[in-house]
């Protein structure tokens, strides 16, 4: 218990309630030479710090102010031979978002309205590229009509002399005036030589390509690089774009089921599936249409292998067509249109198709990292990132501890729970824990709280660094009565049926973790 709460219960309640530290020098936290505590010990900031934090905790949750960078790249790169380049398709790129970027700080002041337009420049690589002929890209952002900034790495590609069979990009984010803002990186990226001819088997699960997984289209003319249309969303419609390219994720779909429904559908998508389109940024789908195998420009109709990375395709539209061929999903100069498919004279199994209706699929990946400088008191570069990818819960009722899972973990960070700081213990790189803060600290009248209260989660670095999360933590009340006045009648057992049910619901746990979405 904390001294003065116990004295005084009117006092109001202090950030952390749960594990207070005694005064004693045995039970305060050991220190490595940093400053920072050493793993499995329970830190807290400095009480001079607290209030400091708060406010500034505050700030950034009111005023929405943090800054996000997303980089999108493809599963796979094919390796270039001699003097070949094989540049990554589609190409790494970077968005900007929030508007934290729109902030410019000021020497000794807060943070005030900056200038538009970028104010950060970007140079991608790869990750360790000694023997790599790979060069560092400079990245020129663009500001697009939803005020995202967006880079793009062109001409990125790997070469023989580079033996790995994994790698990840590098992007290194600086300030106009030169100071270093991050190095961020990728997902790991699988090196292939070049596209599996062979009938595919679900033996060899990295090429193959999984039912709500994303994926990357692209039309190629003539095998011409410049020639290149990336399928894309752009106001609302579907467009072939040379410029950017969208993520998507590929839907087993069903034909018993309403647009937009789309049902868990575990495996492996396979030739002859109907599957449906879902931009990934947008939500805005395409129709359903049966994935057909392409080869020497025809739509083999009864294909039914796996689906691998880089595979020519094709998208046919389900019906009855005059033929019976079909039609098919097709690019016209920047448009997205359908294309009616010849009979083959020769085969019956398969549709003459046109240049402009056979695509390439590959899987992408993409990376999120988001914080906020505005809290910052210091220079220091904002990575490593913090990431966390799940929560889990122990305990309850009085004391319950919240274990962090993710990655780029370290002992400078704290959890809090809305404006209130939690004890946090450093366990590894991919663990933290910290004690859920008692309730009474988000107000005075905890005791008859008849709603649940729901705060976001977050991670501040010791310098004051601020770093968002898409987790929430929701507090859920037990049922307890308001005492009333000298007199007034005791209200009746049925009065409150619904509050009576969540206190049966929730007697063992007060807690209960959700995700945003």
């Amino acid at each position: 218990m904390d001294p003065v709460r116990a004295t005084d219960p009117s006092a109001p309640p202090g950030p952390l309630t749960h594990l207070s530290l005694p005064d004693s020098s045995e039970a305060r936290p050991q220190s490595g030479a940093d400053g920072r505590s050493l793993p499995g010990n329970w830190t807290r900031s400095s009480p001079e710090l607290v209030p400091v934090l708060r406010e500034g905790v505050r700030q950034c949750l009111r005023q929405q102010c943090e800054q996000t960078v997303r980089i999108l790249h493809a599963k796979v790169a094919q390796k270039s031979y001699g003097n070949e380049k094989r540049f990554f398709c589609p190409p790494p790129c970077v968005y900007l978002a929030g508007p934290g970027w729109r902030v410019k700080p000021v020497q000794g002041q807060g943070h005030q309205a900056g200038e538009t337009g970028p104010t950060v420049c970007g140079y991608m690589g790869l990750d360790g590229a000694s023997g790599s002929a790979a060069e560092t890209q400079k990245l020129n952002f663009e500001e697009q009509p939803d005020s995202r900034e967006f880079g793009c790495a062109k001409t990125l590609y790997i070469s023989d002399a580079d033996k790995r069979k994994h790698f990840r990009l590098v992007l290194r984010l600086v300030h106009r005036g030169g100071r270093e803002l991050g190095t961020f990186h990728s997902r790991l990226i699988k090196v292939i030589s070049k596209p599996s001819q062979k009938k595919q088997s679900l033996k060899n699960t990295d090429l193959c390509i999984s039912s709500g997984s994303k994926v990357s289209l692209f039309n190629r003319l003539r095998s011409q690089t410049v020639s290149t249309r990336y399928l894309s969303v752009e106001d609302g419609a579907f467009v072939a774009s040379a410029r950017q390219w969208a993520a998507f994720t590929l839907h087993l779909a069903d034909e018993h089921c309403s647009q937009g429904d789309f049902p868990p559908r575990e495996g492996y998508v396979r030739y002859g599936s109907l599957v449906q389109l879902v931009c990934t940024v947008t939500g805005i789908t395409l129709p359903p249409m049966i994935i057909r195998k392409v080869a020497k420009q025809c739509a083999l109709l009864d294909v039914d292998e796996p689906i691998s990375q880089l595979h020519k395709c094709a998208f046919q539209f389900p019906g009855d067509s005059p033929g019976g061929v079909g039609t098919y999903l097709c690019l016209a100069t920047d448009k997205v249109v359908q294309f009616q498919a010849s009979p083959c004279p020769k085969e019956s199994n398969r549709a003459l198709l046109n240049d402009s209706s056979c695509w390439t699929i590959i899987g992408t990946e993409s990376v999120e990292f988001s914080f906020s400088t505005s809290l910052a008191w210091t220079r220091e570069p904002v990575t490593p990132v913090p990431l966390i990818s799940t929560l889990e819960l122990s305990g309850g009722g009085d004391v319950a501890t919240l274990e962090l899972h993710g990655e780029n973990f370290h002992a400078g960070l704290k959890v809090w729970f809305g404006d209130v700081e939690a004890e946090t213990m450093y366990r590894s790189p991919r663990s933290l824990v910290c004690v859920v803060p008692d309730i009474a600290a988000f107000g005075s009248d905890w005791r008859w709280l008849r709603t649940p209260i729901t705060v976001p989660v977050s991670l501040v670095r010791a310098d004051g660094l601020f770093y968002p999360s898409a987790f929430s933590f929701t507090y859920t009340p037990e049922y307890s009565a308001r005492p009333g006045p000298p007199g007034a009648l005791e209200p009746a057992t049925d009065a409150d049926a619904l509050l009576e049910s969540i206190h049966h619901e929730f007697t063992r746990t007060n807690f209960h973790l959700f995700i945003q979405t």
